[in-house]
């Protein structure tokens, strides 16, 4: 058997950008960081990117650096972190009580929350069924509270257009609370629907334009064509430096997977099999690949949830599926391809339920030039426990199991 466990956001997207070979100075991807200290202590620095680790990264750099650029190409919606040290009561309430806190977090959408369920209403109330006045409250207590959680003070947030489009403003007035230069502010001001891409926990990243050491470029007015000797140039400038830091994300799902020449029946390689987009059945095996299976790969609800307990779950039913195996006699088990057409299509049907095919993401590989437009994550994590628990149930309906492993006709 072979269970690929390769990380569905651990094949960095480096970009390919003319010149890039002849540049003098310090070259960092933030999804391959050094394991010893980096120090930007009095350099230029130029971070490529805005997304989540981008985001991260920024007021890090922005502490140490002389000057710091940062390339913009979109907008992304943040919201604070609020990372603090916990009290010994917070922390006593919590393990003493973690086992019913796990089966209570795998009850929720995305398998995550951080107490037990909040007052009733709380959450499950749409953004539109309430006032101004009282959904103002609810958006700046959340804001307050910070973390992901935000995404979900109102049940139609990911779903509505017109319940994004009030979240969006919301976060649209922190910014231009916040970023004293009404110009960055309204660069920093993302123009697509909230809930269309990641949301982002930052600590301090809009605060960080009004350093003066700051600058934002927007390069998607100004494209980056080419890094020299000294930096970037960007537009008819450039940018000299001493570091460049690409913040530009990961071949998300499937990079990890396609940069092995996995090859199945009849020597197809799996490449071909997902010319068009990848192709799984629960996530977990792929028709023409016996006796492969995917830990966190296209299909499974990996990205959109707590990816640790989402391992976790797929890491226990392929345990059990070869202990089944073994027990029965059974050396090759195969995704049949009619049960993975209907998956690829029920994982569809479910994310066109949310506004996730409204923005260009990594969830749909939009990030990686010629990379097909799928959407690549499931979206609930206690439905797909569910389909899963139910498909082995059945004797793991939906898979092909054979007492002897042979090639097909």
């Amino acid at each position: 058997h072979c269970i690929l466990a390769t990380g569905p956001l651990s094949s960095t997207n480096m970009p390919d950008i003319p010149g890039l070979g002849q540049f003098q100075g310090t070259i960092h991807h933030t999804g391959a960081w050094p394991h010893e200290p980096v120090s930007f202590e009095g350099q230029r620095v130029v971070v490529v990117g805005t997304g989540s680790s981008g985001i991260q990264a920024i007021p890090m750099i922005a502490r140490e650096a002389e000057q710091l650029y940062v390339m913009q190409r979109t907008a992304g919606y943040c919201v604070p972190a609020r990372n603090r040290q916990l009290d010994s009561g917070e922390l006593e309430a919590v393990t003493s009580s973690y086992a019913e806190l796990r089966t209570y977090w795998r009850s929720l959408p995305a398998a995550m929350g951080r107490t037990f369920p909040p007052p009733a209403g709380i959450g499950q109330t749409s953004a539109l069924a309430v006032s101004d006045e009282e959904r103002e409250q609810v958006f700046e207590a959340a804001w307050a509270d910070g973390g992901s959680s935000f995404a979900r003070c109102f049940s139609d947030l990911t779903t509505n257009a017109a319940a994004s489009r009030l979240a969006a403003g919301f976060i649209g007035r922190k910014i231009a609370e916040t970023v004293k230069d009404p110009v960055a502010a309204d660069l920093l001001t993302p123009r697509q629907l909230f809930g269309t891409k990641r949301l982002c926990l930052d600590i301090d990243y809009y605060e960080t334009y009004n350093r003066p050491n700051v600058t934002l470029v927007d390069v998607s007015a100004s494209p980056i064509t080419e890094v020299t000797e000294t930096g970037i140039r960007a537009g008819d400038q450039n940018y000299d430096v001493d570091a460049i830091v690409f913040a530009t994300g990961f071949d998300a799902m499937t990079g990890a997977i396609l940069s092995m020449d996995v090859r199945g029946r009849r020597g197809l390689a799996l490449a071909d099999a997902w010319a068009a987009g990848p192709k799984t059945y629960l996530g977990l095996g792929v028709a023409g690949f016996p006796n492969l299976f995917i830990v966190a790969g296209p299909g499974s609800p990996a990205v959109l949830s707590n990816v640790i307990t989402a391992i976790e779950h797929q890491v226990d039913w392929i345990a059990d599926c070869l202990v089944h195996m073994r027990a029965h006699g059974i050396e090759a088990i195969e995704a049949e391809q009619q049960a993975q057409q209907a998956w690829v299509k029920h994982v569809n049907e479910i994310s066109k339920m949310t506004l996730f095919w409204e923005g260009n993401s990594w969830y749909l590989g939009a990030n990686i030039v010629g990379k097909p437009r799928v959407f690549m994550p499931y979206v609930g994590f206690p439905a797909y426990v569910a389909k899963c628990s139910a498909a082995a149930a059945s004797g793991y309906e939906g898979f092909a199991l054979s007492p002897q492993l042979v090639p097909a006709d």
